[in-house]
């Protein structure tokens, strides 16, 4: 079976949030030994633009314009990954960072997205109380929201809905508190629920069946440290209770990785800040390199 070796991006965005702090995920991850577990290549560390305090008035977002433009850049980076023939790890920043990362695909082809997060992040603007494109980038990815951020070059959506999969989602309260849209029915969504009845195993591999799909090129895994059990993974800025083990997820990831066409993966959301005994980046660095291997399948 041949391998493609791993590179890893530092995307250190917090665009799509009011708060800092996540901004530390690729330099917490990294000093704990990521990239050397992996055999990882440093390829590149993204600037990133300074952010505004209000949300745009005609999208409703914070950092609306900015969010779109350095999409582009990510997109950039992510396919100079891909035409060296490696395998890109996004280290994150915030959620919004799929845009850029699916952006690279979609300039390539039809590609699905194994959305695995604690949070369904389907708020539509006028819903959303900060104002936070964090809350709302699998809408926008699949093409729900402001035309500014949903069709990026031209190009939205950047993930057919039927080419996505929400996986273990958990803040149905949240979602109904707040009035987030529903899912659109041709989303394939796995929530916590579901995944425990299957078992992690059965509803990774339905997942990856359904992004396995012979009209897609592949699928990118997009990874929120909050899927995780809040009891293990305190250090993330929306806490919620419940989430899946270290095992589970790890289990997850080996289940997409084995098939062969995932193409990429990204890391969200962990805040070192809120990590005071630095337990939950050491689980996460351990889990996401045992997973991972020293080559992408």
């Amino acid at each position: 079976m041949s391998t493609v070796p791993y590179a890893i991006l530092e995307a250190p965005s917090t665009l799509g949030l009011a708060t800092d702090g996540v901004e530390r995920l690729p330099d917490q991850l990294l000093d704990l030994g990521l990239a050397e577990r992996i055999h990882a290549r440093r390829a590149e560390r993204l600037a990133v633009p300074p952010k505004e305090p209000t949300p745009d008035s005609e999208t409703g977002t914070l950092n609306a314009s900015a969010i779109a433009t350095w999409s582009s850049k990510l997109a950039d980076a992510v396919e100079a990954v891909l035409d060296a023939g490696e395998f890109p790890v996004v280290l994150g920043g915030d959620c919004t960072i799929a845009l850029g990362s699916m952006l690279a695909f979609r300039r390539r082809g039809r590609y699905g997205l194994l959305f695995i997060d604690g949070n369904a992040d389907f708020f539509q603007p006028e819903a959303e109380p900060n104002g936070e494109g964090a809350s709302m980038d699998l809408a926008f990815v699949t093409g729900y929201g402001p035309s500014l951020l949903t069709d990026i070059e031209g190009r939205g959506p950047l993930v057919r809905p039927e080419d996505a999969v929400a996986f273990a989602y958990r803040d149905h309260k949240d979602q109904q508190e707040y009035g987030s849209q529903p899912l659109p029915e041709e989303l394939k969504a796995l929530d916590l629920p579901a995944v425990h009845a299957m078992g992690i195993e059965a509803a990774a591999r339905e997942a990856v069946d359904h992004l396995t799909r012979e009209e897609l090129d592949g699928f990118f895994i997009h990874l929120d440290a909050d899927c995780l059990d809040d009891a293990i993974m305190p250090a993330v800025d929306f806490r919620v209770p419940g989430g899946l083990s270290w095992d589970e997820l790890g289990a997850a990831l080996r289940v997409a990785l084995s098939s062969g066409k995932a193409v990429g993966l990204e890391i969200t959301i962990y805040n070192p800040l809120l990590d005071e005994d630095g337990s939950a980046g050491r689980g996460l660095t351990g889990v996401l390199a045992a997973a991972l291997g020293t080559a992408a399948p």
